[in-house]
């Protein structure tokens, strides 16, 4: 059995704390440099914003960014939505494709804390899936029914963060 044959799990990093979609490109990388093929779908996250999208080429994977160049607050606009149902669709095709090793769906779980997305579509998308696929699940507020369908499930915990003493996020660390 070749090691691409023991794929196929279901990863959950959520919670507060700083570092869930650090720990999806860690794992990542790790697909990469064992010669898998690996996609970033990212919601709520504009194109040439954050670090990780400057380093896909260069290291042969993936990133499609579906965010919109602004920051949701509160209840999402329609233009926020439209964005979140086309990185849905898109990441639905890639999940079933069979085509990538490891699929990153980076801050899905925002779009579903904010209603900009349906759980039970999300659901549907993890039961498509194609067999020997790794599908992680990033962002805060993952529904905890989407935990019974997940082989990890890793909550991040905020004990203390430079934000809490006005420290802004910085390029390189936090995007």
């Amino acid at each position: 059995m070749s090691w691409r044959e023991k794929l196929g799990m279901i990863h959950i990093y959520t919670g507060n704390g700083k570092g869930k979609t650090t720990a999806a490109l860690g794992l990542a990388l790790r697909m990469l440099g064992s010669g898998g093929k690996v996609i970033i779908i990212q919601f709520m996250k504009a194109p040439k914003v954050y670090g990780e999208y400057f380093m896909a080429e260069k290291c042969n994977f993936k990133i499609e960014s579906y965010g919109l160049p602004k920051f949701v607050h509160g209840k999402p606009d329609e233009e926020d939505i439209k964005a979140a149902k086309r990185a849905l669709e898109r990441a639905r095709e890639v999940v079933k494709s069979g085509e990538w090793d490891l699929v990153i769906l980076d801050e899905i779980c925002v779009a579903l804390g904010f209603g900009m997305l349906n759980i039970e579509e999300v659901k549907e998308l993890i039961q498509e899936k194609a067999k020997n696929t790794e599908l992680v699940l990033t962002g805060r507020y993952c529904p905890k029914e989407l935990y019974e369908l997940a082989d990890y499930v890793t909550e991040m915990r905020e004990i203390k963060h430079p934000y809490q003493r006005g420290i802004l996020a910085r390029r390189g660390v936090e995007y």
